[in-house]
């Protein structure tokens, strides 16, 4: 029977693979890596020699457009890497059915996510409302749902994860700076007092890694330099008394 694992490979590189993902990759008769959800600080010459064979990078398109001529077409087992954890993106739960209506066997094999490391920056899990994704703006047009959205987590008191843009396929990561400047200027075109220069916000780089946190006004957080990719930003709600004691170790 033919098989696809799906595989999460954690946040930030192949040191986070665990040791059952591992078992799978090594047992697969074909590896493929999917990069262009995020961004993997690690050494894929090494991962291809810890799994003793080749790993197999795939476009955006081998998978959205056309997986069954690419990961769904081989016979045995196939191993699908994914950054963070397997089943975050949607992309990946189309994948899922696709193989199933094939009749191929999937197993899920979990891997470390942002939607859980996010709880290293002191604010509580539970806490957060609606995700939002800020993407760059084309042709000029600027999109605002981000900023509604932030609107109404702010409203019920709740935190606000923001995953900022990803062109892997042209090299481009948002950066903090890039997300702020661009909820800044959804604030000037709907002037609702949502997201100010003074709106306090947490700044975060390669979580899982060399984790780089910081808190603080906006106008501050924009000015302060992140390093490299992934960055992501968080707009605090309403905070307990221990969330603003555990933020304030990384106030600028």
């Amino acid at each position: 029977m033919k098989t696809l694992n799906l595989v999460g490979l954690g946040l930030y590189d192949e040191n986070d693979l665990t040791l059952r993902g591992l078992e799978a990759l090594k047992r697969s008769d074909k590896l493929f890596l999917e990069a262009y959800t995020g961004f993997f600080n690690g050494d894929l010459k090494r991962l291809s020699e810890l799994c003793g064979k080749e790993i197999i990078p795939l476009k955006r398109s081998d998978v959205e457009e056309k997986p069954e001529e690419s990961v769904l077409k081989h016979a045995g087992e196939t191993s699908f890497l994914v950054l963070g954890d397997p089943l975050v993106a949607t992309t990946h739960s189309d994948l899922l059915l696709r193989a199933e209506k094939l009749g191929i066997k999937v197993n899920i094999i979990h891997g470390s996510s942002v939607y859980s490391a996010v709880g290293e920056t002191g604010l509580q899990i539970y806490k957060f409302g609606r995700t939002i994704s800020i993407a760059y703006p084309e042709e000029k047009h600027l999109p605002k749902s981000p900023y509604d959205n932030l609107k109404e987590n702010k409203q019920a008191g709740l935190h606000t994860l923001c995953l900022l843009d990803v062109k892997a396929d042209i090299g481009k990561y948002m950066t903090v700076n890039e997300g702020i400047d661009l909820l800044l200027k959804m604030e000037s075109e709907r002037m609702q007092n949502q997201f100010r220069k003074d709106t306090l916000c947490v700044g975060v780089a390669r979580l899982g890694g060399d984790t780089v946190i910081k808190y603080g006004a906006a106008e501050k957080i924009m000015g302060e330099d992140f390093g490299g990719p992934p960055h992501i930003l968080i707009v605090p709600g309403k905070l307990h008394f221990i969330e603003e004691e555990m933020l304030a170790r990384f106030r600028v």
